[in-house]
């Protein structure tokens, strides 16, 4: 699983998946191979990935991939918020915009709000 960064916030990922079904990541690839700055930042953002997941261990069977798309296409904006999330702004521009569509998420409630625990086995 190349996935190093990714949301657990019910509320954020329930958000995000909302934009997902928009259409936006179609729309957000098609422009990807018209702009060839934002093409040059999201293959950064795969580079600073790939190096980061590598100084924790080299793992053959996932090596060169990241996540979410990157590279070439914009595919899973769990993974990209999240990016963007844990190493701030600038570094993914596709976390950055998809946070930006999002405004103050985390206002009003917390992401344990509506969360309901496991029902442990009492066997």
């Amino acid at each position: 699983f190349p996935t190093l960064f990714y949301l657990t916030c019910p509320r954020l990922t329930s958000a995000i998946g909302t934009l997902e079904a928009s259409g936006l990541m179609a729309e957000w690839s098609e422009r990807l191979t018209e702009d060839p700055e934002l093409a040059a930042h999201y293959a950064a953002a795969h580079e600073s990935y790939l190096a980061e997941r590598e100084a924790l261990g080299h793992v053959p069977e996932i090596a060169g991939i990241t996540a979410g798309g990157m590279p070439t296409r914009v595919k899973c904006l769990h993974v990209l918020v999240g990016h963007s999330l844990a190493k701030g702004p600038g570094v993914n521009p596709f976390g950055d915009m998809a946070l930006e569509l999002l405004g103050d998420w985390w206002t009003g409630t917390s992401c344990a709000e509506g969360w309901v625990p496991p029902v442990e086995d009492a066997s």
